[in-house]
């Protein structure tokens, strides 16, 4: 009896594809940027992120700061969940164990997020990352154009986290300019165009998180904060395997 093997295998076997994964991994990218990365005609990357996206391991979501462009991204828990179904498929022994926690984090992780009015994006992304790395990380957010702390990114972190940021300070991103970090991730589109240079060179990694302020509804907010949280525990373990 012929068996097919899963569809996912064949999805993120080609090579192109991979590349694409792996690099949407870092970073959320635009066309033109997994065009130059991959070496490939913007033709052909389009097409395989075009496979991807109807696989549901990409999603694509239109820019704040031009909606003529779109920012793709990586599905890195429906990702596991298939390769991990796949692996399983092929002996039930080679289901991957439950993680026993978050991972440790080197003591020299210094990581800044940044969005415009740092009042409720960042400051989120700050405190998650405090919360879940612990004392081995040290978290930062800015914007560049500072507003008050929005009572539902205070609300939504209460109620859904049990974290209190009330006490957190809103900062500008001028206050951080020529300090030093490993890591400087951007969670707004328009910020992303405007980011100065920081000094040694550290890894810049972009999120294109709409503002739910911008929304303005507590729905909003929820999702915000639960999209932070997933990809906040991702990324501690990509901050361990740097050790």
């Amino acid at each position: 009896m012929k068996v097919k093997p899963p569809d996912v295998l064949a999805l993120a076997g080609h090579e192109l594809r991979w590349r694409l994964l792996g690099e949407l991994a870092r970073s959320d990218r635009q066309v033109h940027e997994l065009t130059d990365l991959i070496g490939q005609p913007q033709s052909l990357v389009s097409y395989h992120l075009g496979r991807l996206r109807a696989g549901g391991l990409v999603a694509a979501r239109r820019s704040s700061a031009d909606r003529r462009e779109a920012y793709y991204r990586i599905d890195l828990v429906r990702c596991g969940e298939l390769l991990a179904d796949a692996a399983a498929a092929l002996h039930p022994g080679l289901r991957p164990a439950p993680p026993a926690g978050e991972p440790g984090v080197s003591p020299t992780a210094r990581v800044l997020f940044l969005c415009t009015g740092n009042s409720a994006r960042s400051q989120i992304a700050e405190a998650l990352l405090r919360h879940h790395g612990g004392e081995a990380v040290e978290a930062f957010s800015a914007g560049s154009h500072p507003k008050r702390l929005h009572p539902s990114a205070v609300l939504v972190m209460r109620e859904q986290f049990g974290i209190d940021i009330a006490g957190q300070r809103v900062k500008s991103l001028d206050e951080f300019t020529g300090r030093r970090f490993d890591h400087v991730i951007s969670l707004c589109d328009r910020l992303r165009e405007v980011c100065p240079d920081f000094p040694g060179a550290p890894e810049l990694i972009h999120w294109s998180i709409p503002d739910p302020a911008a929304e303005g509804e507590y729905p909003a907010f929820e999702r915000t904060a639960a999209e932070l949280d997933i990809r906040i525990r991702f990324l501690i373990h990509h901050l361990a395997s740097e050790d």
